[in-house]
Parts: C-alpha cells; sequence; structure tokens
C-alpha cells in the first residue's frame, strides 16, 4: 500500500464495515454498485434534516436560506472536485442515468437522418440505451466502438472503419468500464470527436469516484457521474457541462425553479444550471455528498488512485492464480480501473454470489448493465469483485479463498456433496 495511506485509519470512519454478515466480518466487495458511506456523509445528512431543512430558493427565512447556502455549498465543492470553471457549470440530476438522458434528450433536437452517435460495446446501459432511444425517434444511425482480445476499445478497427466522421454528431463513452475495469483513453477521443465538430460526453460513473479528475484535461464536453459510488448519498447525480453549451440546450424537464417567466401563452427559462433542475431538488443528498467530497479532497484522489492501482493488482495477482478463474478485461492495473468481472468454471455467478454471501462476502453477480458487452465477450453473465479506498489484501484474500471452497463445493469435490 501507499507509504503514507492508513487503510485501517479510514476504515474506522465507515460504520457498516465493522459489522458482521452470519458468522464473519462483513467483506464488501461491491462499490462498483455503491460505495459505503464514511460517518462525516452519515452525520451531514442527519444535521441538514435536524437543523436546516426547508426548501432551496423559494423559502425566504432563515431555514430556506441554510437550506439554499448549502446546496449551492455542495455545488462550488463539486465543481473544484472535477477542474469546472464555475459552480454554474454543475447540473444536479437524481443519479448518472438521469444526466445521461438529460443529454441524450436534448442533444437529440439536434439528430436527424444522416447524423450519428458513437458509443462502444462496453456501455452501461444508461450510456447506450438512451441514444438508442434518441436514434429511434430522430432517424439517426447509432454505431459503436468494439474491444481488443484485452478487452480495450479497438481504436485501429475504428480508425480503419472511419468510425469517428464528418455524420457524427455525438460521441458518447465510459471514462471507466464498470465490467473490464478499462480506462478509455477519452482525451485522445475527444479531439476526434472536436475535429468533426462532435460533442464529447464521458460517463464517469467508475472515474470520477476512483480518479483525481479535470474536465478540461479529459477535453469532454460533458461528464456525467453519480453521488452513491463516491461515499456520497443515493438520490443524486452529477452532469458537469461546458457553459456555452449548456446555454445553448432546451430544458429537459418543464416545472418550477427552471423558468424565467411564465405566461399563459409561453414561458422563458432560468440561467443555468437550474434551467435543468426543475422541481424541488436533492437538497439533502447534495449536502451529503458535498461532505463526501470534502472527505474525498482530504485524503487526496491521487493517494487514494494509487491505494486502488496496488489492491487492484493484488487482487489480480491472486485470482490469476486460481485456474478455475477466468478475468475479464486487463490482467494488469495499467489503465485499469478496479471492477474485476470474472467467471468460475462450473459455477453459475448467481450461485457464486450466494455462498460467497453466506461466508460475508459481498460481491455481484449478473450482466452489470452491460448485457451487450457480456454478449459480445460470449458470456451469460459474470461475478464482479469491485474494491475502493476501504479494501484491504486480507478482504481479497478471503474473497479467493472462497471462491476456491465454492468451486469445490459446487463441483461435488467437499466432502458430503
Amino acid at each position: 500500500m501507499p507509504s503514507d495511506f492508513d487503510v485501517e485509519a479510514v476504515r474506522r470512519d465507515f460504520p457498516v464495515l465493522s459489522r458482521r454478515v452470519g458468522s464473519g466480518p462483513l467483506v464488501y466487495l461491491d462499490s462498483g454498485n455503491t460505495s459505503q458511506k464514511p460517518e462525516c456523509v452519515i452525520e451531514a445528512v442527519e444535521r441538514h434534516y435536524r437543523e436546516h431543512n426547508a426548501n432551496v430558493a423559494r423559502a425566504m427565512h432563515a431555514l430556506g436560506a441554510e437550506a439554499t447556502a448549502g446546496y449551492e455549498g455542495a455545488r462550488a465543492k463539486i465543481a473544484e472536485f472535477v477542474g469546472a470553471k464555475a459552480p454554474e457549470e454543475i447540473v444536479f440530476t437524481k443519479n448518472a442515468s438521469e444526466a445521461l438522458n438529460l443529454a441524450a434528450d436534448t442533444l437529440g433536437t439536434r439528430l436527424g437522418p444522416g447524423d450519428e452517435v458513437v458509443v462502444s460495446v462496453m456501455e452501461h446501459h444508461s450510456n447506450l440505451v438512451p441514444w438508442q432511444m434518441v436514434c429511434e425517434r430522430t432517424g439517426a444511425r447509432l454505431r459503436w466502438f468494439d474491444i481488443t482480445g484485452e478487452g480495450r476499445l479497438d481504436l485501429a478497427a475504428a480508425e480503419r472503419d472511419g468510425l469517428i466522421n464528418e455524420r457524427t454528431r455525438v460521441v458518447s463513452l465510459a471514462w471507466v468500464s464498470n465490467v473490464l475495469g478499462t480506462v478509455n483513453p477519452i482525451a485522445r477521443i475527444a479531439e476526434q470527436a472536436r475535429a468533426v465538430g462532435a460533442v464529447m460526453i464521458a460517463d464517469g460513473s467508475q472515474g470520477v469516484p476512483h480518479l483525481p479528475t479535470n474536465v478540461s484535461e479529459l477535453g469532454v464536453d460533458l461528464l456525467a457521474f453519480t453521488g452513491h459510488k463516491m461515499l456520497g448519498p443515493t438520490g443524486i447525480g452529477v452532469l458537469w457541462g461546458r457553459r456555452a453549451l449548456l446555454d445553448e440546450l432546451p430544458p429537459f424537464l418543464g416545472g418550477g425553479e427552471m423558468i424565467g417567466v411564465v405566461t399563459m401563452e409561453g414561458s422563458t427559462w432560468a440561467e443555468v444550471p437550474h434551467k435543468f433542475e426543475a422541481g424541488t431538488p436533492p437538497i439533502a443528498q447534495a449536502v451529503g455528498l458535498g461532505a463526501a467530497v470534502d472527505y474525498l479532497t482530504g485524503l487526496g484522489m491521487e493517494r487514494i488512485a494509487a491505494h486502488e492501482r496496488e489492491i487492484t493488482q493484488y487482487a489480480l495477482d491472486r485470482l490469476g492464480r486460481i485456474p478455475v478463474v477466468h478475468v475479464m478485461g486487463p490482467t494488469r492495473a495499467v489503465d485499469r480501473g478496479g471492477a474485476i468481472s470474472f467467471t468460475v468454471d462450473g459455477v453459475h455467478p448467481h450461485d457464486l454470489m450466494q455462498l460467497l454471501d453466506s461466508r460475508g462476502i459481498a460481491v455481484r453477480g449478473g450482466h452489470h448493465c452491460a448485457e451487450p458487452l457480456h454478449r459480445r465477450l460470449g458470456v451469460q453473465s459474470s461475478a464482479r469483485a469491485s474494491g475502493y479506498l476501504y479494501t484491504t489484501e486480507s478482504e481479497i484474500d478471503a474473497l479467493c479463498e472462497s471462491i476456491v471452497w465454492a468451486h469445490d463445493f459446487f463441483t461435488g469435490k467437499l466432502k458430503g456433496r
């Protein structure tokens, strides 16, 4: 582990990590699904409800002012966290799926027959289905990057086939794959998109929580991510957008607070970001996400990323020594995130997940909202272990020992089977 990163001290900040499941300690290896929450985030949400609960903007009293300050203060923290030029570039949504739907729906007003949208075969459904819907509605064509045998974007094939070309209007890609762990070369592809006048979008759900993030360095026009994967509450997501683009896009939802003037004949819109935040927003959730950003910033994203690289490589090495385990995606922690999907000979991922749970080990089994990718890889589903800043080598050891035990159990090698 990095010499200045005390993972045991970090773990003491997370109440749930001290509990037991069954007869053993909880081994939480499902952070790619949702992360656990430190005490400071839990306290921030509780304190908001206990002391400052009111609606934002419209309530002209002390509590309303306090709630607005907490909400807008969180926006400012998140803007700084991702390197935005101003807080107004941060739009709050209820999750990354809504942020990506906002992007697809509003950019869809620019699309028509003959236009093309480019995604990849490794996308989470949240960055695939909205674009399928928009293309069906507008007559635009959906195209996608394939992958190499190592599980990386096949850039050579894309260049050979002219995937990004003068008809491309939108390129929308995962920064980090939630199945393969692959870190995609977003900045490089953004240059190609910019050269043909296309809008570049990144799904940062598996990137922003784990890697130092600067939207200028990524080179994207829009970046979507979610709070619950980065120590924050559920029910809040973020869309960062280049201000000029946000100004051009139409509203996504109509209602209170997103308006300028309303008459029976028509309406005008508020300035960004409020143009995209109709109705009562996720106020307490934003406050909690602000506290999560404070916590991550305090630890340092470079240090967190270094810890995760080491724990990921340790896990890849340990899993690689089990002959019946087959890891999907890169097997070295280079340009790779911490989500490790794998199959086990003779054991269905759902059965493996349940048997590991009987030992207190939480992993995920299924297609991880990436069904086309699994089909491309020729597997119906997989198991996935995903660590975070609080994951230890001993937890990886427990996982690997229990995988061997589960395999022996299901294949009849254990006594009495």
